[in-house]
């Protein structure tokens, strides 16, 4: 028996429900992306979930940053609690956004993660601003700026 098969697959049901369940907890980046371009990002709003010092780096236009640390009834009295608010930090390897999504699912709001961060966003060519990419918006080649910072 293969590697790959040793350990069966689940049935179509079981699949279709998991596979659900992971999309309704991950945003991914092309998704994100393509919704700031098209201007339809009414639903939702992107959470830095990192240090200030990481957001004044690089961050994604747009994002409000809220260190998962700092995260509590004062700090989000004024947000709007019929947006989904997609958490996002350095990468994969960190789970800055996990944090912060776990904080604000516990305060009520509708949360998601972005997959993959920061870096997979920039990784994908997506465009960034901050002190590390000369303070502009920007078309990413490759990550660069990007620290964990949490």
């Amino acid at each position: 028996m293969t590697n790959t098969l040793r350990f069966p697959p689940a049935d179509p049901a079981a699949a279709a429900a998991f596979f659900a369940a992971e999309l309704a907890f991950e945003a991914d980046p092309d998704d994100v992306v393509h919704d700031l371009r098209a201007g339809d990002d009414a639903g939702f709003r992107l959470v830095e979930t990192r240090s200030r010092e990481a957001f004044a780096r690089v961050r994604i236009p747009g994002a409000v940053n809220l260190p998962h640390w700092e995260v509590d009834e004062a700090a989000t009295a004024d947000w709007d609690r019929d947006l989904v608010y997609v958490c996002y930090c350095e990468s994969s390897q960190c789970n800055a956004a996990t944090k912060g999504a776990l904080a604000l699912s516990r305060l009520g709001f509708r949360v998601k993660r972005l997959s993959g961060g920061i870096t997979a966003w920039q990784a994908a060519g997506h465009p960034v601003e901050g002190d590390a990419v000369g303070g502009e918006a920007e078309e990413a080649g490759a990550p660069r700026g990007i620290a964990c910072h949490c």
